[in-house]
């Protein structure tokens, strides 16, 4: 009798990978002008691995249509061929009545099936998206505002093997494991003098973390030493400094620091722009990082120039880039405090 061989199975799944941007244009009646085809852009934003933006056209993009209708879109800003994606765009009734303007392809029946965009630069939206002189007496805009929300659903496909078991493993801990080693100060081999108050640490701990500490405890006069005197960091500074180090992570007092732009002190003045000076002396490339993106959510036409001069000081480059980039786009507004 011949052996037959066990059957199988696999199924294909496809799906979207859904993300959304909410898009705020402040002055629209000043943008107003600037030409047909031209275009008001959004930040970049990441959906199923592409890079996406809005683009706005208060003139609208079709010559023939004399700016009588405003313009929106949805451009793919990165590489790609044929990437397939669902859109949705809504224009936001700002009165609270919820009537907003919807265009969508999800939670429907597509003929000929998901839109397709051909290479970087295409665009998938309305030219008539709007009639212009409606759109200015409606509720969609407020104080010359107005709030476009976009939804990208790009379609991935995989094959799908059963998995008859599994085995879940959990998120890594070890941060907490050594943020409980700096709190119960077990084993603690040096003490830092900031200020007057005390903080125990660990050697090796701060020289595997970073280069500075490693050279002042193994290459330097500190060596030997069991207490050094900080004079260059305030005590909140260096606490959260130690935190991150032994945790990965930035204490909560930084974590709910409030926008700039609520706040009339300098920038300069607040823990997250204190913290970026002590991770650019002390060599900590992920602190340097996380304060750099603290900070960029605080660029401002009043704060721009301040938090540049901050990231020129500090070597936080890609917050440099940010705040050049945003100097660029604001020119007009941003004259008068960088200049």
């Amino acid at each position: 009798m011949a052996e037959t061989s066990p059957s199988s199975q696999s199924r294909s799944l496809t799906e979207t990978v859904n993300g959304s941007h909410k898009f705020v244009i402040q002055g629209y009646s000043l943008a107003k002008g600037m030409g047909v085809g031209k275009h008001i852009a959004s930040d970049n934003f990441t959906v199923g691995g592409y890079q996406w933006a809005i683009y706005f056209y208060p003139d609208g993009k079709n010559p023939e249509d004399n700016s009588a209708y405003v313009s929106v879109f949805i451009a793919l800003a990165s590489e790609g061929t044929d990437v397939r994606a669902l859109f949705e765009l809504t224009l936001v009734d700002q009165s609270g009545k919820g009537k907003h303007k919807v265009h969508s392809h999800f939670d429907r029946a597509l003929e000929s099936g998901p839109y397709t965009l051909k290479y970087r630069g295409s665009m998938w939206g309305y030219k008539r998206f709007f009639r212009r002189n409606l759109l200015e007496s409606s509720d969609y805009l407020k104080d010359d505002c107005l709030k476009i929300n976009c939804t990208v659903g790009v379609v991935v496909s995989a094959t799908d093997c059963p998995r008859f078991h599994s085995i879940r493993v959990p998120e890594s801990d070890i941060g907490a494991h050594f943020g409980v080693l700096l709190e119960n100060m077990e084993a603690s081999d040096i003490t830092f003098d900031v200020a007057g108050q005390k903080f125990r640490a660990h050697k090796l701990v701060l020289a595997a973390r970073s280069p500075l500490f490693r050279s002042e405890f193994f290459d330097g006069l500190e060596e030997d030493k069991q207490e050094i005197a900080v004079t260059d960091l305030e005590p909140k500074v260096f606490k959260a400094m130690l935190h991150f180090i032994y945790r990965d992570s930035l204490t909560e007092e930084v974590e709910s620091v409030s926008s700039s732009s609520s706040c009339t002190s300098p920038v300069s003045d607040t823990l997250t722009a204190k913290l970026l000076a002590a991770a650019d002396r002390y060599g900590l490339e992920r602190l340097r990082m996380m304060c750099e993106s603290h900070l960029c959510k605080d660029i401002s036409v009043n704060s721009v120039a301040e938090i540049l001069a901050l990231a020129d000081r500090y070597h936080a480059t890609e917050l440099k880039d940010v705040c050049l980039r945003f100097a660029s786009e604001n020119l007009a507004v941003t004259q008068q405090f960088v200049f």
